[in-house]
């Protein structure tokens, strides 16, 4: 660094104080306000060599506009691409009652073939509507070891019902009544 960049660099580092207060009113929240003047340091340290020491304020002020306005734009796109996925989503929609019928009774029929552990998760959470750390509580375990019980009944149900149905459970057929629709063993 040279002297001037030094100066502007020290001149920078004392106005700490003020840049954060400024961020701070604009954005409500101290945490937010000091990555924002973090980020914005990094990026002026990189063109101090280019400032004059006597414009140096002015001009990190307008770095920091500028980050404001890249931190709003991010955040902006974010929640866009969450009502995106939130529409496409809700644009989903549940088969009819009748289909939605012979399905529950076929993963029914299935899921009483895995484990009495793991039909009882599935039951409880899927079923019963019970949440995690209810489940988890009423049988006695913690909310980690409930988590991986059910994660582990859900692909031991992926399996029976691939096993049962075959390739039309994987691409989305719902008729449970097809010919390869047949009891199985349990797991």
């Amino acid at each position: 660094m040279n002297g001037v960049e030094n100066d502007v660099v020290q001149t920078l580092v004392e106005g700490h104080r003020d840049f954060l207060r400024f961020l701070e009113r604009r954005l409500g929240d101290r945490s937010q306000a000091e990555d924002v003047l973090q980020e914005a340091f990094v990026r002026g340290l990189q063109s101090a060599g280019n400032v004059e020491r006597e414009t140096a304020i002015a001009w990190f002020y307008q770095v920091l506009r500028n980050a404001l306005v890249d931190r709003a734009r991010r955040a902006g796109a974010s929640a866009s691409a969450l009502e995106r996925l939130a529409k496409e989503l809700g644009d989903e929609h549940e088969p009819a009652p009748d289909t939605r019928d012979a399905i529950c009774q076929c993963i029914g029929r299935l899921a009483a073939t895995l484990k009495p552990e793991y039909a009882a998760a599935l039951s409880a959470l899927e079923v019963e509507g019970q949440s995690l750390a209810d489940f988890a509580r009423l049988s006695g375990i913690t909310p980690n070891n409930a988590a991986v019980r059910v994660h582990r009944a859900r692909e031991a149900l992926k399996k029976q019902v691939k096993a049962c149905c075959g390739s039309c459970a994987e691409h989305g057929c719902l008729d449970c009544t097809c010919a390869s629709n047949k009891p199985l063993a349990a797991v």
